[in-house]
């Protein structure tokens, strides 16, 4: 794992009672900008089963 982009974390905390949809989108701007820890498992699933494409340059 990579080291903790403090800025990041200050500039973009999780909001109180986040919804699932900005759960997503937190954790995968948190993946380009930091990567401290992983997309939580359940998370993960959620997004796999969405359809939502995570990689960096958007190719599968």
């Amino acid at each position: 794992m990579k080291m903790i982009n403090k800025a990041w974390h200050k500039m973009n905390v999780m909001p109180k009672n986040a919804t699932i949809d900005q759960r997503i989108c937190w954790h995968l701007a948190h993946q380009q900008n930091c990567g401290c820890r992983p997309i939580p498992a359940k998370l993960k699933a959620e997004i796999a089963g969405r359809n939502i494409n995570t990689t960096p340059d958007g190719q599968s």
